[in-house]
């Protein structure tokens, strides 16, 4: 036998008891202890977010491509806009009739410069007697020649 009695050479850890988990077993309540642990986030459930997402697959991302015609290709809007040339023309995409208009995107009427830019609202389309272009579809200098400081009288967010 050895000289030494020191308490380090006679512990045992927790061999009579199971191991480290079956001393916390006998002082806390492992069941409740488990069920009000947090476990991280909640699963997410996609199909509400596939719901309020934008169908891209019907959507244009350049706008009215395909619903426009160039300014170029109509005698009447030659003569309306003289202030502008024929690569300015060939650039602006008027809507054809029937298009649906993007509910929250500005227009202006070709027919009616006087009004100034305009909201769209939901369902509103593109009538005969209406030659609307999409902002977002012309380039600023264009748009601005033709809105002018009429651009004023659009909502502005924070206004």
């Amino acid at each position: 036998m050895s000289d030494d009695h020191s308490p380090g050479d006679r512990r045992r850890p927790y061999a009579d008891r199971g191991g480290p988990g079956a001393r916390h077993a006998e002082t806390h309540d492992v069941r409740r202890e488990a069920l009000t642990n947090p476990t991280g986030p909640a699963p997410v459930d996609e199909s509400f977010a596939e719901q309020l997402a934008p169908n891209t697959a019907t959507a244009e991302p350049g706008g009215h491509a395909d619903e426009s015609v160039p300014a170029s290709d109509d005698k009447a809007m030659r003569s309306q806009l003289t202030e502008l040339d024929a690569g300015e023309l060939a650039r602006l995409a008027v809507l054809e009739p029937g298009a649906l208009l993007e509910q929250g995107s500005t227009y202006l009427d070709l027919n009616d410069l006087s009004c100034g830019p305009f909201k769209a609202i939901g369902g509103q389309e593109a009538s005969p007697d209406h030659c609307y272009v999409a902002k977002r579809d012309t380039d600023y200098e264009l748009w601005n020649r033709l809105a002018g400081d009429r651009d004023a009288g659009v909502e502005r967010p924070g206004t």
